[in-house]
């Protein structure tokens, strides 16, 4: 049925102890989108890549809040997907939920995906 399934995707660090942290959480449905950016969850001073405009800074919601986040934005849908087994199995220990594997319906990986949406400012050389 549509309208009941719900794609999670992110994008991490690896933390000081090799664990992943999410920096940016992206959920979708078939008629609504929103992603999450993350603060870092180390209370070091705050810096920058120049290399890739990342600054853990500029982000607003607290990493603690990643639990809440994510569980309050897939309580309404019944089916949870994600792309990896990596993916997968993370997103489950942090939902309590089972999340099914995209490629396990032999999806394309998220990179062969067309945007409709390209981002203007000349620091991103990416689509939105």
């Amino acid at each position: 049925m549509a309208g009941w399934d719900f794609v999670i995707d992110f994008e991490f660090l690896r933390g000081r102890q090799k664990e992943t942290v999410v920096k940016e959480l992206s959920v979708a449905s078939a008629n609504a989108a929103e992603t999450f950016r993350f603060k870092s969850p180390y209370k070091n001073a705050d810096h920058s890549s120049s290399q890739n405009g990342l600054n853990l800074a500029d982000e607003r919601i607290e990493y603690e809040e990643i639990f809440t986040v994510l569980t309050e934005a897939v309580a309404g849908f019944a089916h949870l997907y994600a792309h990896s087994v990596s993916k997968r199995i993370f997103l489950a220990g942090l939902t309590g939920r089972p999340i099914h594997n995209l490629e396990d319906l032999d999806c394309h990986p998220p990179v062969f995906l067309n945007h409709n949406r390209w981002c203007t400012l000349l620091c991103h050389k990416f689509p939105i």
